[in-house]
């Protein structure tokens, strides 16, 4: 895999991992295979898979628990990042929630649960508008300062929101929804290309029509001898040197995959094909 530097300083292997579906129906509660789930976090540092993104919204704390009770003590090199800002009152139900004390409450209730005294990646998961955005990332600019916290990203954000970020904290990562056929966030992710900040695409799996069994996904997919969600990722991957997809699984064998999709080189021609098939698309 190739590779991007966090912050100038933590390296990690372009494709991750993220930890949402390790987790019950509707991202609530405890998985329906904790065995398995546990196997899947093993099997991907063996793969080689050497950045998890995770959240304490996910279960909630179930998916940050499941990575402690996993992997810890951690590997070397072995990034995991989390999240705080979204508030869980039910399955599928998110609220946001950027009151400064309970996003500092749950960075320091985050470094319980993974059991580290500095989290290498902390997101705000989403700017709430009941405060000032300066000082929720006021808050976790202090928590840096204190040692809490070694890097802080951005979900959800616009290009506004990020250079407005920037005047209060170096923003190391952004977090937006993006993948072959939802590009809304595309001006976001050139603006991180041009300031190396890494670009973490959620949802980078969904192709809705192109991967039809007569879409453009597909028939380049079977010249691969790939799946057109590998084709997804791999499309993905040629699309920014600062992008840093996390599909994510809850099984061994769709884990192993999606990881093997790093090695599939599209052409400048498939890319091309594929980046215009998704603009329609969209």
């Amino acid at each position: 895999m190739t590779t991007f530097t966090i912050g100038g300083e933590l390296t990690v292997n372009r494709l991750g991992f993220g930890a949402m579906r390790l987790t019950g129906k509707g991202v609530w509660g405890p998985p329906a295979d904790r065995d398995e789930c546990i196997r899947v976090l093993r099997r991907l540092v063996e793969l080689g898979v050497n950045f998890i993104d995770t959240a304490d919204s996910y279960g909630p704390y179930v998916s940050e628990e499941l990575i402690k009770e996993a992997l810890h003590p951690y590997p070397d090199g072995l990034v995991v990042a989390t999240k705080a800002g979204l508030l869980r009152v039910g399955p599928d139900t998110w609220e946001p929630l950027g009151f400064p004390a309970y996003l500092r409450q749950e960075c320091e209730m985050s470094l319980r649960r993974l059991g580290v005294d500095t989290i290498d990646l902390f997101q705000l998961h989403r700017i709430d508008n009941k405060f000032p955005a300066e000082d929720q990332i006021g808050e976790l600019v202090k928590l840096q300062q204190e040692g809490k916290i070694r890097h802080i990203g951005l979900s959800e954000v616009t290009v506004d929101q990020l250079e407005a970020a920037q005047k209060i904290a170096t923003i190391a990562t952004v977090q937006n929804m993006y993948n072959l056929s939802v590009r809304t966030a595309e001006p976001v992710l050139d603006a991180c290309e041009s300031q190396n900040i890494g670009f973490i695409p959620w949802f980078p799996l969904a192709a809705g029509p192109l991967a039809a069994a007569d879409g453009p996904l597909q028939r380049i997919a079977a010249d691969h001898g790939a799946s057109p969600s590998q084709l997804a990722l791999a499309w993905l991957l040629k699309r920014s040197p600062v992008m840093l997809p996390i599909p994510g699984t809850s099984k061994v064998d769709h884990l192993e995959e999606n990881v093997a999709a790093a090695r599939i080189e599209l052409s400048d021609e498939e890319f091309e094909t594929l980046s215009t098939a998704g603009t329609a698309a969209a």
